[in-house]
This record gives structure tokens, C-alpha cells and sequence, in this order.
């Protein structure tokens, strides 16, 4: 059984996925970790399935293929109820999470008193790789600074993160819209020792972006159910305001800021 899971949601990643395995197996043989790599796929109309057959005959890389179900959070979900590691780690296909730091998030999870790593930006350390822009930061920050009251973590939006297979199952009720699995993790589980190891977030190397307007209303409806399920009925009682001075400006804000990041892009 591996001591490692890796779980990577994928569509239309065909051309990352051959450097991506690469470099997990040479992080994974420097430290003798015994690991898999489960790439769960949304049904890509590219070469993903002729990629991974040919991977997989050289890496332990196994390939789920999703036809009836669509989305990044669905998709870790469906990852880390086939895994077989102790450990469950999560990172993207297109190269932005470094797959050398993945030694260190392993180190975390092994101390008892940590319940969840992060691969972090926004820690002492962590920095973005040139040309992210000032509006792409600001859309990252304001998206975490909404989710202060339901964690601590500098950066809860990371993509890149892991947690004790153990942890995954004390889970209740996931429900995640849009992309935001690790925040939703965090917030189902009841992580309280959050450990962040800083990394240099880079740009994907081929493909282009999922992030779209749509996701960032998915991403205030998600936060809404977290607020929900944190708080109870309270949250309720500040709903009219989060409408009434914040939903506005918020949703102008995330939508002038994506028009700007895909016309630079």
C-alpha cells in the first residue's frame, strides 16, 4: 500500500501531465516515498487517456475518467475516495504547484499535532511568479480576506494541500461549488493545526485558465454554505447585510478584475 496519495484533477492537461509525473517520481525517489498518482479526468477532447496509458506503464499513475460528472472539487473528491495512501495530497496539473515541495508538505503531515498542510503563497517565503499583475493578486487577496472568519490560513484559496486519509473521512457534508475544495476541507473537517509551507506559485506552462466570472460567483455561493454550516443561524442574521454592502462591491470588483486578467493574459 502507498504511503502517499497524490491526487491530480485534470481537463484538457495533456500536454503538463508527462512533466508534472516526471517531477512528482524524482521529488518522490530523492525522499524513498512510496506513492501513487491518481489523475482524475473530466472527459478531456484532447490525448489525456493515450498520456496516461503510456505514463502509467513507467510511474504508478492511475487514470479516472469521469463522463457523468463535471468540476475541480467533484473531482479531488471522487480522487481521495480511490486512494489507497495514508496520506492524500493535491495539486494541479498545469506545473503552477511545485511538485520538489512536496517532500516538505509530507514532512508536515507526518507531526501528530498537524491536521492539515498547505502549499502557501502568501506565507514568509512563498512568493507568485512574474507577470501575476497587481488586479490578479488583489482578486486573490479579497477572495481571501472573505473567507476570514471561517479559517486563519493565509492562503485557504491554495490548490495545493494535503491532510491524513483519516482527517478526509471525518469529513461531513462536502459540498463544494466551484473550485475551492481545500477551503471547504478545511472548514468539513475540522482543521484546527494548519501548517503552510511557503512555494513559489508559477505560471501554468501550457493550456489556459479555468477561472472565469462564473467561478467567482460560485466561489460567493460556497462561501455563503460555509458561512451557513460555521455559524448557523447567525450567519443568517448578518445575510441582509453581506447583500446589502458587500455582495455588490465584491461581485464588480471579481468581475472587473477577471475582464483584466484574461485581457492580459
Amino acid at each position: 500500500m502507498p504511503r502517499l496519495s497524490i491526487i491530480v484533477p485534470t481537463y484538457k492537461e495533456a500536454k503538463n501531465l508527462p512533466e508534472l509525473t516526471q517531477r512528482i517520481a524524482a521529488a518522490m525517489k530523492e525522499e524513498s516515498y512510496t506513492f501513487e498518482m491518481i489523475v482524475v479526468d473530466d472527459n478531456s477532447p484532447d490525448h489525456t487517456v493515450d498520456v496516461c496509458r503510456d505514463l502509467a506503464s513507467r510511474f504508478p499513475l492511475h487514470l479516472h475518467v469521469r463522463t457523468n460528472e463535471r468540476g475541480l472539487s467533484s473531482a479531488v473528491i471522487a480522487g481521495m475516495n480511490l486512494a489507497q495512501g495514508e496520506l492524500l495530497i493535491c495539486m494541479d496539473a498545469d506545473l503552477s504547484h511545485p511538485p520538489e515541495s512536496l517532500p516538505e508538505l509530507v514532512a508536515a503531515l507526518e507531526n501528530p499535532s498537524v491536521d492539515f498542510v498547505i502549499g502557501s503563497r502568501y506565507v514568509r517565503g512563498g512568493s507568485t511568479e512574474d507577470g501575476w499583475g497587481i488586479l490578479r493578486w488583489l482578486n486573490s487577496r479579497i477572495a481571501t480576506w472573505l473567507a476570514r472568519p471561517l479559517t486563519s490560513t493565509n492562503d485557504p484559496m491554495a490548490g495545493f494541500f494535503g491532510l491524513r486519509r483519516e482527517t478526509f473521512l471525518s469529513a461531513c457534508e462536502l459540498s463544494p461549488v466551484g473550485y475551492k475544495i481545500g477551503l471547504e476541507l478545511l472548514v468539513k473537517c475540522g482543521c484546527e493545526n494548519t501548517q503552510e509551507i511557503p512555494i513559489r506559485f508559477a505560471n501554468r506552462l501550457h493550456g489556459t485558465s479555468k477561472l472565469s466570472f462564473r467561478e467567482q460567483l460560485n466561489y460567493l455561493q460556497h462561501l455563503r454554505r460555509l458561512y451557513r454550516f460555521r455559524f448557523g443561524n447567525f450567519a443568517r442574521c448578518l445575510k441582509f447585510l453581506v447583500v446589502g454592502l458587500l455582495f455588490p462591491f465584491v461581485l464588480q470588483l471579481l468581475n472587473s478584475f477577471t475582464k483584466l486578467i484574461q485581457f492580459s493574459s
